[in-house]
């Protein structure tokens, strides 16, 4: 077959004479593609997150005892292990693995916004709690905040990718 000479320095085969033979992207696969990356932008952060807040409590835990932190520790640590999870999940798109991120990384959370409040209203009931406990009582309770409104943005996101990921249902 005799190749087209392109006119205007196109490749050949791209002159309109095949769109009839162009296939069109959905757009529910545009946008999954879309919700997949903002994912993984909004998982970097929350893994940065968690991995700050886990370093905060170790050095915090060196002073008072590994004992009194088992809870936030181990709350940090399924918030890692869900975010492995769920970015596996995002990356093979599986419905099942983001509805275990979800459930986990939503429990994880809860632990640690849990925490926070404990600490905070503990300061709050103290007498006269020194400035240096308030200052490093500061950095966990907004790490913590952070990790939530992060958290809401990603269980929003990954409920917009597992509907568009579904197979939509026909009207009968």
């Amino acid at each position: 077959m005799q190749q087209r000479l392109s006119a205007s320095g196109r490749p050949s085969g791209t002159d309109g004479y095949d769109f009839s033979y162009r296939m069109v992207v959905d757009s529910r696969y545009q946008k999954v593609a879309r919700t997949k990356s903002i994912l993984r932008s909004f998982f970097l952060v929350q893994a940065i997150t968690l991995l700050l807040g886990l370093v905060l409590l170790i050095f915090q835990s060196a002073s008072e005892g590994l004992a009194s932190r088992v809870l936030e520790i181990s709350a940090t640590a399924c918030g890692l292990i869900s975010l492995i999870i769920g970015e596996l999940g995002r990356k093979r798109s599986r419905v099942n693995m983001l509805r275990f991120f979800m459930v986990a990384s939503s429990i994880a959370v809860s632990l640690l916004m849990f925490c926070a409040i404990r600490k905070c209203s503990g300061f709050m009931a103290a007498k006269s709690p020194s400035f240096w406990e308030t200052i490093l009582a500061l950095p966990e309770v907004a790490l913590a905040v952070v990790g939530l409104v992060f958290h809401l943005f990603i269980i929003g996101y990954t409920v917009h990718l597992i509907a568009n990921m579904s197979v939509p249902k026909r009207a009968s």
